[in-house]
């Protein structure tokens, strides 16, 4: 095993700390969910919808997100064993991004047509996804396509930010087109297999 520099920092150990603060913060973003204690009688389909469907979409929305981004921050921590004091030091702010999703996950289910939760949680979606682009960067240092399929996201939620601010219950549609950049990183990493 090459020695590490001073400055230099062994990236599993980092992955380990990701892949516990990621599995911690997809369980806390059920936290939220009502309880059977809201119901005082025993609930019809009716209740059951009424109580439960906006908080699972969102539920759902922010744990395909949380998703999303591990799988990129996995695949980024893959391609780079070991990183400076810098790199980790913005990998740590991308995981307290993270760390706080359950947080405005459980404003943004219980407020959804409020539009400053929309776009508080349009903002921190924002956040994530320019920290994931940035540390792309820092690892490939120009412009390849796991740069365009990181930068996608980030593209997708700034606007979806902008329509929160005026029209909450459509942002979530505009925000779930950031998983466009799951089919720009198969569309180019597809012809990539078949040149080899």
């Amino acid at each position: 095993m090459t020695e590490l520099k001073p400055d230099q920092f062994e990236m599993r150990r980092l992955e380990s700390l990701s892949n516990t603060i990621f599995g911690v913060a997809m369980t806390l973003l059920a936290y939220d969910l009502p309880k059977a204690a809201v119901f005082s009688s025993t609930p019809g389909w009716s209740d059951l919808a009424h109580v439960y469907s906006g908080k699972l979409a969102g539920l759902a929305l922010s744990f395909i997100i949380a998703g999303v981004f591990w799988i990129s921050h996995h695949r980024r921590l893959a391609r780079q064993p070991v990183g400076g004091r810098g790199v980790v030091i913005l990998n740590l702010f991308f995981l307290l991004s993270i760390v706080l999703l359950p947080v405005t996950n459980g404003l943004y289910t219980n407020f959804a047509m409020s539009r400053a939760v929309a776009v508080l949680y349009g903002l921190h979606l924002t956040a994530i996804a320019g920290l994931n682009a940035w540390l792309w960067w820092t690892i490939l240092g120009g412009w390849r396509h796991e740069i365009m399929a990181s930068l996608f996201p980030l593209l997708v939620f700034i606007p979806g930010t902008v329509v929160a601010a005026f029209a909450p219950h459509v942002a979530p549609f505009v925000w779930f087109v950031a998983f466009g950049g799951l089919l720009i990183q198969r569309f180019y990493a597809a012809p990539a297999r078949t040149d080899a």
